[in-house]
Order: C-alpha cells, then sequence, then structure tokens
C-alpha cells in the first residue's frame, strides 16, 4: 500500500545531545521526503550542536564531539532544511513530543519562522502504542518482518519508520489512508504548542495544561493577570511556547481594536 496524498510528507528522525528540548541540540537529521506523485527524495546532515556531547549520549548513537567539530552548525543549515519541509506535512517516531518540538526550537534560535498551522503531523509510535504497544525495533519486526540492524542511525531510523506506517495501513482497513486522519489518530492531545504547555479546551481555545492556572483560558489569565505573560517569557519555557504565548495576546490586543 502507498500513502495517499496530496502534499508530499517528510519523514524525519534526530540524534541530539539529549533529550532536553529547551535546552538540547541536533548532531544529526535526517529527512525522507516522500511526493504525492510516489517520488522519494532523502538527505542527512551531521550537525555541529556548538555544546558538548555527554559520553552516555555518545554510548547511544555513537556521534562523538569530534565527528562533527567540523561539521556546520544548525543555523547554517536551517534555511536549507526549511526549503525542504516547509511545503510538507511531516512523519516520524515519537515525532510530536520530541522531535518537532526540537526540531522548532533550532529553527526559531536559527531566527527561521517555523510555524506548524499548515503541517499536519503523523506519529508512528503512537499509532504503533496505540495498536500493538512496543519499540520501534518491535516495531519494525512485528510490521515489517526485518531486523532494525543500525538503530540509532537516523537514516536507519528514518526509512524504518516510513517502512512501519506504510505496513500499519496493510495491516489495519480500519486506519484511513490520509494524512490529516493519521495526524489525528496519531495526536495525543490537542496541543497548541509542541511541548504541551497550552492546549486547547472543550471549546477550541487555547488553555493552560500546567501550573496554577490549568485548564484555564489564556486569553482570561493573561487579561486578569497581565505579569504572568512576562513570567512566561522570563521563564526557561521552549521558543515555541513562548511563540504561540505571544500570537495569543497580540490576537486578543486585536481583536479588542478592532
Amino acid at each position: 500500500m502507498e500513502l495517499q496524498l496530496t502534499k508530499p510528507i517528510c519523514f524525519f528522525d534526530l540524534e541530539t545531545t539529549g533529550i532536553n528540548v529547551a535546552k538540547d541540540r541536533i548532531v544529526e537529521i535526517a529527512i525522507l521526503k516522500i511526493f504525492p506523485n510516489g517520488n522519494k527524495e532523502s538527505k542527512t546532515w551531521l550537525v555541529n550542536p556548538e555544546m558538548s556531547i555527554p559520553d552516555e549520549v555518545v554510548a547511544v548513537h555513537g556521534i562523538s564531539n569530534e565527528k562533527v567539530a567540523n561539521e556546520p552548525t544548525f543555523k547554517e543549515l536551517s534555511k536549507e532544511i526549511y526549503q525542504m519541509i516547509k511545503d510538507s506535512d511531516l512523519g516520524g517516531f515519537n515525532s510530536n513530543r520530541f522531535d518537532i518540538p526540537l526540531l522548532a526550537e533550532e529553527m526559531l534560535r536559527a531566527e527561521v519562522d517555523f510555524d506548524m498551522k499548515s503541517m499536519n503531523s503523523v506519529d508512528v509510535q503512537t499509532i504503533f502504542h496505540k495498536m500493538e504497544k512496543r519499540t520501534l525495533g518491535a516495531a519494525y519486526k512485528f510490521y515489517c518482518g526485518k531486523e532494525l540492524t543500525d538503530a540509532h542511525s537516523a537514516e536507519a531510523d528514518t526509512k524504518a519508520t516510513y517502512e512501519v506506517l506504510l505496513s500499519q495501513l496493510d495491516r489495519y482497513p480500519e486506519l484511513d489512508n490520509n494524512i490529516k486522519k493519521l495526524a489525528e489518530f496519531s495526536a495525543h492531545k490537542r496541543f497548541a504548542d509542541f511541548a504541551g504547555f497550552i492546549m486547547y479546551d472543550e471549546d477550541d481555545e487555547e488553555a493552560f495544561s500546567f501550573g496554577k492556572h490549568k485548564g484555564k483560558k489564556v486569553h482570561d489569565v493573561l487579561e486578569k493577570e497581565p505579569g504572568y505573560f512576562g513570567w512566561m517569557l522570563n521563564a526557561d519555557f521552549p521558543l515555541y511556547t513562548k511563540k504561540v504565548l505571544t500570537q495569543i495576546k497580540l490576537s486578543k490586543l486585536n481583536t479588542k481594536l478592532g
């Protein structure tokens, strides 16, 4: 079975310096772009993270500080990477919770105005966990009947993720071969940001999902407690969360002025 696409989808995987979305950096990124006509384009970049890669992380993906010392920084690669994905939906394995949030942080640090409003995101791990509850290596063996021999290589993981999704569509006829529907199925809760600090409530309005204002509408909180906006902008929240918060505040101001 092939994916039914109305626009391209980019499956991608990151290897990083760690798992902190706000602080860690990309050391490798692989993208496999699938076009509606079935054509494929793939590219992999090693990235100088401009910070030290901890030994315990090197032990996982095998990318050492020496290996990336002379590679371009993400900022130097950002426009090329963005050019490849900007017209596409996105797909990955645990991508909604990790890869997309971290990619967004890197893009915003590089002053690329990255925004997901026109993109669907299909998280193959979520589909897998909802259907079988396993890991990528087990998913690859279960769905594709093959061993993932080069796990934690961004390129191998990216190709395996794409093959797993195709096999999932073959195995589960109840899955709709439609990127928007797959994105909805693979989502956990609907969030306005990637990191999950701002969710959509039952009225489909932005609300805080954490802290003392959990469940309260963002615009209500910002109106009653203006200092909360400044606190979030100055605190250690991801850049994309701050961007979404600012957009909500500006939208409310524009509504009042209008």
